[in-house]
């Protein structure tokens, strides 16, 4: 795999687009003038608060794989890791369709469903960002251990963001507690699945769940739903070490 890739990996280098995209999402969501809090109010607030930083951001993430040549890397595993500790990011799905099926879509417009819709594009930038070119440039150096720690960590604390954004500083703070569950599950859809594709979707979607449940008014089961994938996080806590046991997917380990 090494001889394809442009670029050697390196772990400066995958730290650099972490913060680079970080840096391109809070200045253009700064530069739109509409606070998190307010993102939900309406379709344009969700497009200009949210939608238009991960429009710009996923062109430039392309460019830079490309560019990389880190594609493959980014999105395919050498050997995928046992198969059943996927019980843990199926519960999610369950706690994806609750969020759904409690969404009140009677309180929707054309233009706050299309915003929406762009939402799901968080799927392949922060997965991209994070599980995709932060994990080929760990793997330059780091054992499978420590990358899905890091992968995981630096995932939750992008969120932070949030709170310089106008998000109270104890929900952005649980916020991220909840991001590294979520981290967890989708590094384990990776491993299992041998792709990040699988992750990008399953991340697309739980975002537009949690946006769609709380737009309106949410339905009696809409507390289940967070419950739910609470309980698949822990699960992957504890699944975790089952799919990193063995892996061998250091950059030219294969080679």
């Amino acid at each position: 795999m090494t001889a394809a890739l442009k670029v050697h990996p390196r772990v400066w280098i995958g730290l650099a687009i972490y913060v680079g995209y970080v840096a391109v999402v809070f200045l253009v969501q700064q530069l739109s003038g509409v606070p998190y809090t307010d993102l939900g109010e309406s379709g344009r607030n969700l497009f200009l608060g949210a939608g238009l930083s991960l429009i710009i951001a996923a062109i430039l993430l392309a460019t830079t794989t490309t560019l990389l040549g880190w594609w493959r890397p980014a999105l395919r595993e050498q050997r995928r890791s046992v198969r059943w500790p996927i019980i843990a990011p199926i519960i999610m799905v369950v706690a994806l369709l609750i969020n759904l099926a409690s969404t009140d879509w009677a309180s929707y417009d054309g233009a706050f469903f299309a915003a929406s819709i762009v939402l799901i594009l968080v799927g392949f930038t922060e997965e991209l960002t994070t599980r995709g070119l932060l994990l080929t440039s760990l793997r330059s150096t780091l054992s499978e251990g420590w990358v899905w720690f890091l992968t995981s960590a630096l995932f939750a604390l992008m969120h932070l963001i949030n709170a310089a954004s106008g998000q109270a500083l104890p929900a952005t703070l649980q916020q991220v507690g909840f991001a590294f569950l979520g981290g967890t599950i989708f590094y384990i859809v990776r491993r299992t699945t041998g792709t990040l594709i699988w992750a990008m979707v399953l991340h697309g979607l739980w975002d537009f769940s949690t946006f769609a449940v709380l737009h309106g008014t949410p339905g009696a089961f809409a507390a289940f739903g967070s419950i739910v994938y609470i309980a698949a996080g822990v699960l992957a806590l504890i699944f975790v070490p089952f799919v990193i046991r063995g892996a061998d997917e250091k950059i030219g380990s294969h080679a």
